[in-house]
């Protein structure tokens, strides 16, 4: 991202909440765009701790197998993405919409093995907190 479109989103999100009505729809989903991209970076760079900051204490994150509910079981149940010196997977933004109320957001897109290949999809919905952050509230992952 270009240090300037990085500075302007994050002055955007730090807009109090009573203003957020009249930010326009194309810069709330940069936002979460740029929210998305470093909580996807966060796993390129092996960063757990940079990874939780996007976790909201009330996430429920889906596996194949099991329901992660709250911000502890789900770094807990991540913890081992984290463990090897390499990324199991990777993922990017392709589709971001916003409510017009711009407090929730669903951001989905690819994700990719090591190798680059795409190997499912994901969706992760976004909750804009009353100090202008995004917090990832609900994942999943599917095949």
């Amino acid at each position: 991202m270009k240090p300037s479109i990085l500075r302007a989103t994050i002055a955007l999100m730090t807009i109090p909440p009573s203003l957020l009505a009249q930010i326009p729809a194309a810069a709330l989903k940069r936002q979460v765009f740029a929210a998305e991209s470093s909580f996807a970076a966060s796993m390129a760079q092996r960063d757990l701790e940079a990874f939780a900051s996007h976790v909201s204490s009330e996430a429920i994150f889906f596996s194949d197998t099991v329901v992660m509910r709250g911000k502890r079981a789900v770094i807990e149940g991540w913890r081992r993405y984290f463990e090897k010196p390499a990324a199991p997977f990777s993922w990017k933004p392709d589709v971001i919409e916003v409510l017009p109320s711009g407090h929730l957001a669903i951001s989905n897109g690819p994700v990719f093995d090591p190798a680059g290949k795409k190997i499912g999809n994901f969706s992760s919905i976004w909750r804009r907190e009353p100090d202008g952050s995004w917090q990832i509230i609900f994942d999943k992952g599917c095949p």
